[in-house]
C-alpha cells in the first residue's frame, strides 16, 4: 500500500493587483496546467468567472472570450481589470490535490494567505470578494468571524483593515446555479461598492 503524501503544488502566479484597486477576487487555487486556456487566474474555458464578468460589465456573456482560439482574451481581461480597479489572488500558496482534480473539496491547503500583508501593501483594497466555500473559510478563519451566507456582506478587519468580505457562489460548472443567477449574485458587490 503506497502511503505517500501527494507533491506540494506552489501559486504558479503573482497577484495581479493594478493601481489603486478596490475590490479583490479570492479564489482557492487554479486548476492544473492542462486545463488553462490562459496563464491566469479562472483560467479553465469552462469556469463561468469571465463570462459572469461578461455579462456583468458588458452584456455580454463572450464579451471576454476569443471563439477563434478558443481561449480567454487575456489582453482584454487585463485592460478590464486595470479600468475598474479589480484585482485577483488565490487564498492557497501552496496544495496538495488529495485527488487528481481542481476540486476544492479535494485540495489540502498547505500554505494560506497572508491577507493582512497583502492588505497592507494595497491599502486601497475595502472588498474582498470570495469565490466559492473554501476561499471563504480560509479569509473568515484570518479574520475570526463565522462564514457568511452567500450573497451577504459582512464587515470584518484584517490587521488596521476595515473590509467588506462578500462571499459568492462559485463559478465552478459544477455549483449547480445558472449563469444567469451567477451574474446576478455577483452584480450586487459592484452595486453596493459604487
Amino acid at each position: 500500500m503506497n502511503m505517500t503524501q501527494p507533491p506540494v503544488e506552489r501559486h504558479p502566479w503573482p497577484p495581479y493587483i493594478p493601481n489603486g484597486a478596490r475590490y479583490l477576487f479570492l479564489g482557492t487555487f487554479p486548476p492544473k496546467p492542462e486545463r488553462w486556456s490562459m496563464p491566469f487566474f479562472y483560467p479553465n474555458r469552462i469556469n463561468d468567472f469571465w463570462r459572469v464578468i461578461g455579462l456583468i460589465f458588458m452584456n455580454d456573456r463572450d464579451a471576454l472570450w476569443d471563439s477563434g482560439s478558443r481561449r480567454f482574451d487575456l489582453a482584454a481581461i487585463k485592460a478590464f481589470l486595470d479600468r475598474e480597479h479589480i484585482a485577483l489572488w488565490d487564498t492557497a500558496m501552496a496544495v496538495r490535490r488529495l485527488k487528481d482534480n481542481a476540486s476544492d473539496k479535494f485540495l489540502e491547503i498547505v500554505e494560506p494567505i497572508d491577507l493582512v500583508a497583502l492588505l497592507d501593501a494595497h491599502p486601497s483594497i475595502t472588498s474582498v470578494i470570495t469565490t466559492g466555500e473554501k476561499a471563504t473559510s480560509v479569509v473568515a478563519t484570518q479574520a475570526s468571524i463565522d462564514v457568511p451566507p452567500i450573497g451577504h456582506p459582512v464587515a470584518c478587519r484584517f490587521g488596521t483593515h476595515d473590509i467588506t468580505l462578500w462571499r459568492m457562489p462559485s463559478t465552478s460548472r459544477a455549483y449547480p446555479l445558472a449563469l444567469e443567477k451567477k451574474a446576478d449574485a455577483y452584480r450586487m458587490v459592484f452595486s453596493c461598492a459604487r
